[in-house]
């Protein structure tokens, strides 16, 4: 399947659920982006995709700001927007942001979570186990996450993480691919529920920063490889192309 098809089928199973065509275009193309089915690199003409969301380039051009904005989408001069393409610095700059804000956001919202909230994030925990669909394990992910958090006071600084996992998507999908991370992850999970339990916000906090920083420095790594390994196949004789 292309992925002017794939782009196809995302489109017309979103349309029903947005009022707005601002909101339907950046919330589509950003699943079709997460998802790979537009891929890095790719150019992005804004008449085109109007023609294919049948609405006029405004929302178009909006939506691949606020995509900018996000890390998904790059304005190339001469060339216009194209798929940000996933890096190491990438990876890692994400991971130190999702540090500095989820901490901030556990130790604010600890003291208010009650037995109800960490029941709830215990039971996506589970769900999250069992899923087998990337796509599922990371809305899974991401819910086990802001469940801890949403009793945060912060309204901000909770769009600001949901930002950040908007970001991670892409990542996460090539950590569970390439890396052995669901079950890494799973056990890093059930330690800070624990702690969060347990009322110990100095070791949640710990866990949390070790969680999403390991994670970062192994896809930096396996990035960084992927690269290397492209660029000798490339470079070694009778490989580069003409």
């Amino acid at each position: 399947m292309t992925s002017d098809d794939q782009l196809g089928r995302i489109i017309d199973a979103a349309r029903p659920a947005w009022r707005t065509s601002a909101g339907f275009v950046v919330d589509t193309l950003r699943r079709a982006i997460v998802s790979g089915a537009i891929p890095g690199g790719q150019a992005i003409r804004q008449e085109d995709l109007a023609a294919r969301f049948g609405v006029s380039r405004m929302p178009v051009r909006e939506a691949l700001r606020r995509l900018e904005a996000e890390g998904l989408v790059d304005f190339v001069p001469h060339k216009g927007a194209v798929v940000a393409s996933l890096s190491a610095e990438d990876a890692e700059e994400i991971a130190a942001m999702r540090v500095a804000a989820e901490t901030l956001a556990l130790r604010r919202s600890l003291p208010r979570l009650t037995p109800e909230d960490l029941d709830r994030a215990a039971a996506v925990l589970e769900e999250m186990e069992a899923e087998t669909d990337i796509a599922r394990f990371g809305e899974l992910n991401r819910r086990f996450h802001l469940t801890l958090y949403a009793a945060s006071s912060g309204k901000r600084l909770l769009q600001h993480v949901q930002s950040l996992h908007d970001a991670a998507d892409r990542y996460l999908r090539v950590a569970i691919t390439g890396l052995d991370y669901e079950s890494r992850s799973a056990e890093e999970h059930r330690a800070l529920l624990a702690a969060c339990r347990a009322g110990d916000a100095g070791r949640a906090q710990a866990l949390l920063a070790t969680h999403i920083e390991s994670a970062g420095r192994s896809l930096g790594d396996l990035l960084r490889s992927q690269t290397e390994t492209t660029e000798t196949v490339i470079d070694s004789p009778g490989g580069r192309t003409a």
